[in-house]
C-alpha cells in the first residue's frame, strides 16, 4: 500500500473538487487514506464507487460489440450462403439456357428434317402420277396408232397427233421434273 502525503491528497481532492476528475482502476488498490483522515477516506470510497460504474459499463458495452459482432458474424454466413446460392443458380439459368437452346435446335432441325422428307414425297407423287399420265397418253396415242396400221387404213391426221403428241409429251415430262427438281433445290436452304 502506497501512503499519500498531504501534498498528494491535496491535489486529489481539489482535481475532484475543480474538475470532477477521481482516480480510477487499479491504482485505487494500493491507495490508502491516512489515519483519521474520513475525507480522503470518503474521496477513496467515490473512486471506488465510479470505478466500479465504470468498469460495469464498459462491461456492457464489450458484451453489447460481442452480441453485436455475433450477429454480424451470422449475418455474413447467412449472405455467404445466399451468394453460393445465387451463384448456383445463375448457374443453373445458363446449363438450363443452353439446354433450352439445344432443346430448340434439336426442334427446328426436326421440322426442317420433316419438311424436307414432306416435300421430297411430294416432288415423288408428283413425278409418279406425271410419268404414269405422260405414259398413259403415249400408250393410247401409240395403240390407236398401231390399231391404224393394222387395219391398214391410213390416217394422216392420226400420224401428225402421234408424232406431235410424243414431242409434247416428253419436252413437258422435261419441263415438269426440271421445274420441280428447281423449285426443291431453291427452297432446300430455306
Amino acid at each position: 500500500m502506497i501512503e499519500i502525503t498531504e501534498h498528494t491528497r491535496n491535489v486529489l481532492l481539489e482535481v475532484a473538487k475543480r474538475k470532477k476528475i477521481f482516480v480510477e482502476g487499479n491504482f485505487l488498490k494500493i491507495l490508502k487514506a491516512p489515519k483519521g483522515d474520513s475525507e480522503f477516506e470518503t474521496y477513496l470510497k467515490i473512486c471506488k464507487e465510479k470505478d466500479s460504474e465504470a468498469r460495469r459499463k464498459r462491461l456492457e458495452v464489450t458484451k453489447q460489440v460481442q452480441a453485436q459482432n455475433k450477429q454480424l458474424e451470422a449475418k455474413q454466413k447467412e449472405n455467404e450462403s445466399l451468394m453460393f446460392d445465387l451463384q448456383s443458380a445463375l448457374e443453373d439459368s445458363e446449363s438450363s439456357k443452353a439446354e433450352a437452346e439445344k432443346l430448340r435446335d434439336d426442334a427446328v432441325e426436326s421440322l426442317e428434317t420433316l419438311q424436307k422428307k414432306t416435300q421430297f414425297e411430294l416432288v415423288g407423287k408428283i413425278v409418279k402420277i406425271a410419268l404414269i399420265v405422260i405414259m398413259g397418253v403415249g400408250l393410247i396415242t401409240t395403240a390407236l396408232f398401231a390399231y391404224t396400221l393394222v387395219i391398214g387404213q391410213e390416217n394422216p391426221i392420226l400420224e401428225s397427233t402421234w408424232s406431235n403428241l410424243f414431242g409434247i409429251l416428253l419436252t413437258n415430262s422435261f419441263s415438269i421434273v426440271g421445274t420441280i427438281m428447281g423449285v426443291k433445290y431453291a427452297t432446300g436452304d430455306k
